[in-house]
């Protein structure tokens, strides 16, 4: 099973251009959407959260069922959902605001232990900013990773939500010691600063760098570097399209057997190949329609 940690939100999404224009809700937050990929795509996927009772979060655990996500380790609260207001720039990029203060996502805590079949566990966005819920998301990836827990960080960055930009930047930095995968957009990498080679110094076995439509790249511990293209597609919007490479990336580590770093160095070119173009085709299928949404096993001819 790949555990998720991480908060769920409502998108809220302009169905035209304006600042007025109509919103249309949708189910999101970056580890909620990474949690909706992996089960679309097969991989036994349970969701680690604090969701509201409200009827957002009704709609978002819903959703994380009918994806065939367990949800059992969600806690449940009576504040009111997070909620992002995006807007789409002319090339289909996608900008956020956000509505955090009093939510029930933030006051997560640690569960005493991951579910018993847990073989990764996936971080990142939101979750590892607002407090008091971010020290125990880190908690929770501290453990995890003294527990020989495969452990999958996405920053994400939001710079909007973070108030100490340096802060963050020197606790992005004592993460890595307890990261297995680092994967991480350009647009993030030029806001942390610092290099693959030096993030790999500190920890990770292996960094994955996405290019948006130029596609993707890993770098790894031995030295290697490997890249694939994007793959051309008429893009709505890139909405999940990130939490999308995660999924592919951790459901094709896990049907390979590589969810360890041993594993991970193990791969070779052949294997971190076919894998980046798993994520890269998975991301542009996400890109070409509206909102998050990540394809199925059966779109991509994967099992």
């Amino acid at each position: 099973m790949i555990v998720v940690a991480g908060e769920a939100l409502i998108d809220l999404v302009p169905r035209t251009a304006g600042a007025l224009a109509d919103l249309r809700p949708a189910l999101g937050g970056g580890p909620y959407n990474t949690a909706v990929a992996l089960g679309r795509l097969g991989s036994p996927t349970a969701f680690c959260s604090r969701v509201s009772s409200d009827a957002f979060g009704e709609a978002l655990l819903d959703g994380l069922r009918g994806a065939g996500v367990d949800v059992s380790s969600v806690q449940r609260g009576s504040e009111p959902t997070t909620l992002a207001v995006a807007s789409i720039g002319a090339d289909g990029s996608a900008a956020y605001s956000f509505y955090v203060e009093g939510t029930a996502d933030r006051l997560f805590t640690a569960p005493a232990q991951l579910p018993g079949a847990a073989r990764a566990v996936s971080f990142g966005t939101c979750s590892l900013v607002l407090e008091p819920g971010a020290t125990a998301y880190e908690e929770l990836l501290r453990s995890a990773a003294a527990q020989g827990v495969f452990t999958a960080l996405d920053p994400n960055i939001r710079a909007v939500l973070i108030p100490d930009a340096d802060a963050y930047r020197a606790r992005f930095k004592s993460w890595l010691p307890s990261v297995s995968l680092l994967k991480l957009s350009e647009e993030d990498a030029k806001w942390l600063g610092g290099t693959p080679h030096e993030w790999l110094t500190a920890g990770p076995a292996a960094v994955v760098v996405t290019r948006g439509g130029d596609g993707l790249t890993v770098f790894t511990r031995e030295g290697a570097e490997h890249s694939v293209p994007g793959e051309e597609v008429d893009v709505v919007d890139t909405i999940g399209a990130g939490d999308t490479v995660n999924a592919a990336l951790l459901h094709g580590l896990s049907v390979r057997d590589a969810l360890s770093p041993a594993a991970l160095a193990g791969l070779g070119p052949d294997g971190w190949t076919d894998l980046l173009r798993l994520a890269a085709r998975a991301a542009a299928i996400t890109c070409s329609r509206a909102g998050a949404e990540p394809p199925y096993a059966a779109e991509l001819g994967v099992l």
